[in-house]
């Protein structure tokens, strides 16, 4: 690493006139203590003191001051070498005390911060891989405790078999469900799934799903409704299938952490003339605040207690997240802990309505 030395004289100009001053008043002091009445000759004799002591003083303390520092700090840039891409690398040394320390500060800040962050992925890793063997263990075992069962001689009973067969197959789904999950977030985020950009009626989508949903959401007794009922058709831009599984996942959370009897309401606010602002609200349980932050992580859950009662796998949220982003929009999220929760998404408009299109046809 080849270092650039810059040579600051601030330090050593201050140094060499405190030095001088004091020795040119300390000699003129014993002067005129020994050479009385000669006025005149001490002050010529003080003038040419302190230039020549002022001009040693300073090239004897610059010298040094450089050579400490060069050598030391030389020491401390040779073992940060590795990091080239630091701002402090790529300036030059500085013999100013003041700069240099500021600049070791700041640089030992952005190591300090950079370090911090390094330990919080690693945390979140370790949970990521925790919540992962735990998604997968819970269906594997379960088809293992199954199929053992039936190697063990319950085969020949053909109730039993059909039973067991039918729950190890239901874990098998499980597995196959939360795979074919992790292959979307990997290829959103590789940007291998291409979008099918299409033009379509969100509000007809929105009922679309509530059809779908709405024996799910009976078992709760939770109503699905929108928060206008005269709401107006809005053509926008994107990809039907990945916004309808977007809707699904949303409101299918809103069930499942839904208060019994409780409402989910799905408004569509026009923000713009370019954007259209989708959001789905529930009284449900809400989420506390520490924990908003990280409800778009891989099979982070609020509840520790490991329950899977309600299913899932852990990824929906996850999903609805990447498909979004996939499509350059933005997802929010609102929750009060006991009053509920508000997920909301931005989309692009489409530029005409393809209903009118067909009706011109």
């Amino acid at each position: 690493m080849k270092i650039n030395f810059k040579k600051t004289y601030k330090f050593a100009i201050k140094s060499a006139l405190y030095i001088s001053l004091f020795t040119t008043a300390f000699v003129l002091m014993l002067m005129s203590l020994f050479y009385k009445n000669q006025l005149k000759h001490q002050i010529a004799f003080g003038i040419i003191f302190i230039i020549v002591i002022y001009i040693f003083s300073f090239l004897v303390l610059q010298y040094r001051v450089e050579r400490f520092i060069y050598r030391r700090v030389k020491k401390i840039y040779d073992e940060v070498s590795l990091l080239e891409s630091t701002t402090l690398i790529n300036q030059p040394i500085n013999t100013d005390m003041e700069t240099l320390s500021r600049e070791v500060k700041k640089f030992a800040t952005d190591k300090k911060l950079e370090i911090e962050m390094l330990e919080i992925r690693e945390q979140y890793r370790r949970e990521f891989l925790g919540n992962v063997s735990h998604e997968l263990k819970t269906p594997l075992f379960t088809v293992q405790g199954y199929v053992s069962t039936l190697l063990d001689g319950a085969m020949d009973d053909k109730n039993i078999r059909k039973k067991y067969l039918k729950r190890a197959e239901k874990g098998v789904e499980r597995l196959i469900y939360i795979v074919e999950d992790l292959d979307m977030i990997t290829k959103l985020e590789s940007g291998d799934l291409d979008l099918n950009m299409t033009d379509f009626d969100i509000v007809e989508l929105i009922q679309n799903v509530f059809d779908l949903l709405e024996m799910k959401a009976d078992k709760k007794k939770i109503k699905l409704a929108f928060e206008s009922k005269n709401v107006q058709s809005v053509i926008i831009r994107g990809d039907q299938d990945r916004i309808q599984q977007v809707l699904e996942n949303l409101i299918v959370n809103s069930i499942k952490y839904g208060k019994e009897g409780g409402l989910t309401e799905v408004g569509v606010v026009n923000l713009t003339k370019k954007k259209v602002l989708i959001r789905i609200s529930d009284n449900g349980e809400g989420v506390e605040k520490q924990n908003i932050p990280r409800l778009f992580e891989r099979f982070y859950r609020v509840d520790k207690s490991g329950t899977r009662s309600e299913g899932g796998s852990g990824l929906g949220l996850a999903i609805v997240k990447h498909i979004i982003e996939a499509h350059k929009e933005k997802v929010y999220v609102e929750s009060e802990f006991g009053i509920g929760s508000e997920f909301s998404f931005t989309l692009e408009k489409a530029f005409k309505n393809p209903k009118a299109d067909v009706k011109k046809s």
